[in-house]
C-alpha cells in the first residue's frame, strides 16, 4: 500500500510540474507583444492636398507626428505655428508633421495652409484615417488637437490629446529619434 500511494504521489508531482512546464510554454509562445514594445501605425493612405500620397508605407523609415485638427479650433491654431516651426527645423533631418483636418471644407482648409505657411502634408480627413487612429484612444478620437508620435521604425510611441508647445513637441522629436537610434 506504502509503494502504491508513493507511486501516486509522484505521478500526480509529474503531471503538475508537466501542466506547469506547458502552461508557461504556452504563455511565452501565445503572449500578447510586452507594454515596453509600442503598437505598430495602422495602415493608412491618404492624398495631401498639395496631390502628394501621403501614408504608413510612404513613411516608411521616417519619425513623423499625425496631428489631428480644425482651423476653428483654438488650441490647434495656437499650436501650428510652433510646428510649423519645427517641420522647417527638423523636415531635412528626418522628420514631418501630418495634419489631418477634421470636420472642415477643402477651401476652408487651404486658405489656413496659406495664411499660417503650414509646411507639412495635410490631408482632409476621411472615415478610413479617424477610424485607423481612434483605436488608440480610449473611446476614439473625440478631442483635438490630438497627435500620435510615429518612430521611424513604424510604432506609435506617444499618444498626445490637447495642445502642446514648441518645447514639447521639439523635445518629443528629439527623444523619438534618439531612442531610435539607441535601438539600431
Amino acid at each position: 500500500m506504502m509503494k502504491m500511494m508513493k507511486m501516486v504521489r509522484y505521478s500526480v508531482r509529474a503531471v503538475m510540474v508537466g501542466c506547469f512546464l506547458w502552461v508557461a510554454l504556452a504563455g511565452s509562445l501565445f503572449a500578447a507583444p510586452s507594454a515596453d514594445t509600442p503598437p505598430p501605425v495602422p495602415a493608412f493612405s491618404v492624398v495631401s492636398l498639395d496631390g502628394k500620397a501621403v501614408g504608413s508605407t510612404t513613411l516608411t523609415g521616417t519619425t513623423y507626428i499625425v496631428n489631428f485638427f480644425a482651423s476653428w479650433c483654438p488650441p490647434c491654431r495656437s499650436e501650428i505655428p510652433d510646428m510649423v516651426a519645427l517641420q522647417n527645423q527638423y523636415g531635412r533631418k528626418g522628420f514631418t508633421f501630418i495634419g489631418v483636418a477634421v470636420n472642415e471644407t477643402e477651401p476652408t482648409i487651404r486658405a489656413f495652409i496659406k495664411k499660417n505657411q503650414i509646411s507639412y502634408p495635410v490631408v482632409m480627413a476621411n472615415e478610413q484615417i479617424v477610424n485607423a487612429f481612434s483605436r488608440y484612444v480610449d473611446g476614439g478620437i473625440r478631442a483635438i488637437p490630438t497627435s500620435f508620435v510615429v518612430n521611424s521604425s513604424g510604432r506609435i510611441t506617444q499618444v498626445i490629446t490637447g495642445a502642446r508647445s514648441k518645447e514639447v513637441f521639439e523635445k518629443i522629436i528629439l527623444d523619438t529619434v534618439r531612442k531610435q537610434k539607441t535601438n539600431k
